[in-house]
């Protein structure tokens, strides 16, 4: 009897093992992928960021001097402080966008199918051609929207230049990432909100509450859970922002729109720096990473699960 016993468990581990392994092996050429076009360039550009390899010549070890050296040009601080002004602007624009049209297409309205696909359609377009459409959409002289500004009354010396002018080039291009991307936050948003026990908001009509208390006690604080995600999402995406800033402006007009990861661009592939740029890519990895742990734990204090 003991004897039968074993030999099932020893069959029984045997399949298991089999089964284990069959799976493996359909992870195995995923897992060479990455690590093939991810692990391994990560680590080379790590160490690259500590040498002055041009792409060309043999790449000799200059310790933490691109490092240093980032502090000290001007081009990267200007870089900075037009990502940080952009993350501020877009994140909460985007977050804001995102959870109003949730709120709204959340009520039993006629075609509420259809604004969903309507409001959802410009995440499934690329940035470079939403790039394309805005140059148009914004230009200065011929573009619909100064034509229209101009019909409602605004004087031609007063119409905005866009995406032309130092002080209203960084906004465009956030009013044009913030339309691009709310559809995309809504439909999480909508998620979120379908998973609110309907008994709460029972519970909050028998109080009395009105629209506003129940959204405030309610709503917003059983969505805090989705709006963490999103927020962290957001955040890592505005730090990450290039295409549209390379299709529509150039990191122009002067400095105005110059962000991180179009500085690591042009430092790499235009003035052939590889080892300065891998330096500000990781920098900007660590920015990522704080503001990212900072968040995981403030979570506590604001997010109910």
């Amino acid at each position: 009897m003991t004897t039968a016993i074993e030999k099932k468990k020893k069959k029984m581990g045997s399949a298991a093992k089999k089964e284990a392994l069959t799976g493996y092996l359909y992870l195995l050429p995923n897992f060479i992928g990455f690590l093939i076009f991810i692990a391994l360039p990560i680590v080379a550009g790590f160490f690259i960021s500590f040498t002055n390899y041009t792409g060309f010549k043999a790449p000799s070890f200059v310790g933490f001097s691109n490092y240093a050296k980032m502090f000290n040009d001007s081009q990267f601080k200007a870089a900075l402080v037009n990502n940080l002004v952009y993350s501020l602007t877009s994140v909460p624009l985007t977050i804001l966008a995102g959870l109003l049209l949730a709120l709204l297409l959340n009520k039993k309205l006629p075609g509420q199918s259809f604004f969903k696909t309507v409001y959802f359609f410009p995440n499934l377009t690329s940035m470079v051609a939403i790039g394309c459409v805005s140059m148009l959409l914004f230009e200065p002289t011929q573009g619909p929207i100064n034509n229209l500004l101009q019909f409602l009354g605004m004087s031609a010396d007063h119409l905005p230049k866009w995406f032309f002018s130092t002080k209203t080039a960084l906004l465009t291009v956030v009013l044009v990432v913030v339309w691009k991307q709310a559809g995309y936050y809504m439909i999480l948003f909508i998620g979120g909100l379908k998973n609110i026990p309907p008994h709460l908001y029972e519970a909050a009509k028998i109080d009395g509450a009105n629209s506003w208390q129940t959204f405030k006690n309610v709503t917003w604080p059983m969505l805090s859970p989705t709006t963490f995600m999103c927020t962290i999402l957001c955040i890592i995406g505005s730090f990450q922002i290039f295409d549209i800033i390379n299709v529509t402006t150039e990191g122009g007009p002067g400095r105005a729109t110059t962000v991180l990861v179009f500085r690591i661009y042009k430092e790499a592939f235009t003035n052939t720096k590889m080892g300065y740029a891998s330096a500000i890519a990781y920098f900007l990895f660590l920015i990522i990473l704080v503001v990212t742990l900072i968040q995981w734990h403030g979570q506590k204090n604001w997010v109910n699960e």
